[in-house]
């Protein structure tokens, strides 16, 4: 299936106030007198599309704050009513969609626990039919874009038209200093293969912490992301969840100003040029860094076909940790990140892997392959 989305684009979305199309409002609602102040501090800004907070907050570890439940449903309806903002919350189920809509909730997002169960995502898709809601879907925890695709298509069997995906990292095993790995190719993986979906970055769930906020907000504009879904609370010292991931109104009033919004695209025909140029270059290196490839996995054909005869497994964990480290030391020196080289050089053992796996494994001679 192709997800069929409104073709108007994000711009003509009700309560779109410009580029980026911000979310904002605190992780949990935890009582009226913080939803409501939080609300009018930041819309006194200007700046928000949509009021969020979360009522249902499915949580890690039992016996966490996991929500006031649909007494907080009647706050953010407040929220509507004096502020003019519109408001959101997340859905884990069906029965939060039925409950949402009863209280006239504008957006719906679906989280990373739940966008990766398609039985669940499917019965939120049922309850969603014939519905006219704005609705995001998160990534999976897990890097899979065929899982995400498949959750956002099951939301627009149902009828969805103002439908957009939120990338809010992938987690991992690994220390890193974000509480959620980016993984960004996978989000310019999803735009490229749905280019006209709205794509909205959660700094706040990648970062886990306020102080990287605003390195991940400009990442996500310049790569020409729509928006921004960053948690925001009167006084988050004192929130009962995600405390450290959230910034106050004027701290949030304060990361915007400092964002640099750049152009998609140019007219410039001098400039249009000089990237042409540029890019047929590109093109160049890439051609070459595929012969080298072809080249380097003929001579794992080989390493392998030698194994076979004398009976030697496949993984030679010393070897691969020489490559490893060797690659790392050259590739500091050249500055290149140890993202890209473990990432690339992971990649590469992996197809050798299975290229030696595939000869292992023939049962023809092995002479009639060389």
């Amino acid at each position: 299936m192709v997800v069929k989305l409104d073709t108007s684009g994000i711009k003509d979305w009700e309560g779109y106030k410009g580029r980026p199309f911000l979310v904002s409002g605190p992780c949990s609602a935890e009582s009226e007198e913080q939803v409501i102040e939080t609300s009018k501090a930041l819309a006194v800004t200007g700046k928000v599309s949509i009021f969020r907070a979360g009522i249902w907050k499915p949580r890690t570890r039992p016996n966490s704050f996991e929500g006031v439940g649909n007494a907080g449903l009647k706050w953010l309806r407040r929220v509507k009513q004096e502020t003019g903002l519109l408001v959101g919350t997340e859905v884990a189920n069906e029965k939060h969609v039925y409950e949402a809509l009863k209280y006239g909730i504008d957006m719906l997002w679906i989280g990373a626990r739940t966008s990766v169960n398609p039985i669940t995502v499917q019965e939120i898709a049922d309850a969603l039919k014939g519905v006219d809601v704005m609705v995001f879907v998160k990534n999976p925890v897990n890097p899979d874009i065929e899982l995400w695709i498949g959750a956002l298509e099951r939301i627009a069997s149902a009828g969805i038209k103002r439908l957009g995906a939120i990338h809010r990292g992938f987690s991992t095993y690994e220390k890193t200093i974000y509480r959620n790995q980016p993984n960004w190719q996978l989000p310019i993986e999803l735009r490229r293969r749905i280019p006209e979906i709205p794509i909205l970055c959660d700094p706040s769930h990648i970062a886990g912490s306020r102080e990287y906020l605003h390195e991940i907000s400009q990442k996500a504009m310049d790569l020409n992301f729509d928006g921004l879904m960053i948690e925001s609370h009167i006084n988050p010292e004192k929130a009962l969840s995600d405390a450290s991931q959230q910034v106050n109104p004027e701290e949030l009033k304060e990361l915007l100003s400092r964002l640099i919004l750049r152009s998609p695209s140019t007219d410039d025909p001098k400039l249009l040029d000089v990237l042409g140029e540029l890019r047929q270059q590109i093109d160049v290196f890439d051609d070459h860094l595929l012969d080298l490839l072809e080249k380097r996995m003929k001579v794992s054909e080989t390493i392998g076909r030698y194994k076979k005869e004398n009976n030697i497994t496949i993984l030679q964990s010393a070897r691969w940790d020489e490559i490893v480290k060797r690659a790392m030391i050259k590739g500091r020196a050249k500055g290149l990140s140890e993202e890209l080289i473990d990432s690339m050089f992971k990649a590469i053992h992996q197809e050798s892997i299975n290229r030696q796996m595939k000869i292992m494994n023939d049962t023809t001679d092995i002479n009639s392959q060389t």
